[in-house]
């Protein structure tokens, strides 16, 4: 069972806030409602900049809510501060650079409100030490039952080597608080998104779209066809122990399901972007894209082909 950090932040620096440029003004009832980045690509995202609305911005612009303004030139540069070898990744992923820079700035700048509110001296704390502190106090509330740990331990007790509820409990109590916290920062992110006023350039966002849906879950997605994707790892004892499994589902259901197994070391801005944390996950998409259903753990076959047949797949 590996899982990954509360908030991931793939190479990318925390930044300074910029200055926003002043926009012109529109008569709204002359110029018909900007759609979103979800309506016009579904499934780029589930993040703060799914409701984000696609407008004509200044040249260079690809970003503005409120006060913040994002140039291409900042990604760039951003992706530059990379290591060389993910760099190429990046620029194929040049919005979810975006998504994780914008982010971090609306979160900073609800941590800095927050700390002003309760008078609380942040003066002497980096940007990135204000995030933190603004997340762990967000989370607090996060708790795990003994049912909940009982569960998780019967559902997944072949990747646990025949240890013991009492020997893997503190690990399994850690394992679903993470996901909890984690699954509080995410609602909290969309409902940022939700709630400003966030635009993206449209013609920015049209060719970024098409470089970030190039790749194997997103183009069986688009098939027509259900399909189960595995996140994980080599190595990986659950993940391993999935890999015989997703071989004999992809040749029994070869033509009705898309099998496929995603290797998060060679591809962590795809995980990310499906908001993988913990490996192995089992996500499952319906013939039309969407997410019906996922796993975390070692998912044995016959429950997938429940969860199949619940899909009406045969």
């Amino acid at each position: 069972m590996k899982y990954f950090g509360i908030i991931t932040v793939l190479y990318l620096s925390l930044l300074p806030l910029q200055g926003s440029e002043k926009s012109s003004t529109v008569n709204p009832s002359s110029s018909p409602k900007p759609r979103t980045v979800n309506e016009l690509y579904p499934g780029l995202t589930t993040g703060a900049m799914s409701c984000a609305a696609a407008s004509t911005l200044p040249e260079g612009v690809v970003l503005r809510a409120g006060d913040l303004v994002i140039e291409n030139s900042e990604l760039i540069e951003e992706i530059g501060k990379a290591p060389e070898q993910i760099r190429p990744k990046l620029k194929k992923n040049t919005f979810f650079v975006l998504e994780q820079v914008a982010t971090l700035k609306l979160l900073l700048t609800e941590a800095r409100t927050e700390a002003a509110k309760s008078d609380k001296d942040i003066s002497e704390k980096n940007e990135q030490a204000i995030i933190q502190d603004y997340l762990r106090a967000l989370v607090k509330t996060a708790k795990v039952s003994e049912a909940e740990i009982l569960d998780f331990y019967n559902g997944n007790t072949e990747m646990f080597g025949g240890a013991s509820l009492v020997q893997i409990k503190p690990q399994i109590e850690q394992f679903l608080l993470q996901q909890k916290q984690q699954e509080l920062i995410n609602e909290h992110i969309r409902i940022i998104g939700r709630r400003m006023q966030i635009e993206i350039s449209a013609s920015w966002l049209k060719v970024q779209a098409a470089l970030a849906r190039d790749n194997p879950v997103d183009k069986a997605r688009a098939s027509g066809r259900a399909s189960l994707v595995d996140f994980g790892s080599t190595g990986c004892v659950p993940c391993d122990m999935m890999a015989p499994i997703l071989e004999t589902l992809r040749e029994k259901y070869k033509g009705n399901v898309n099998v496929l197994f995603i290797h998060v070391g060679e591809e962590p801005i795809l995980a990310s972007r499906y908001g993988v944390q913990s490996i192995p996950v089992q996500i499952f998409f319906d013939k039309t894209g969407k997410e019906v259903f996922r796993h975390v753990g070692f998912f044995a076959q016959e429950q997938i082909e429940g969860k199949l047949s619940g899909m009406r797949v045969k």
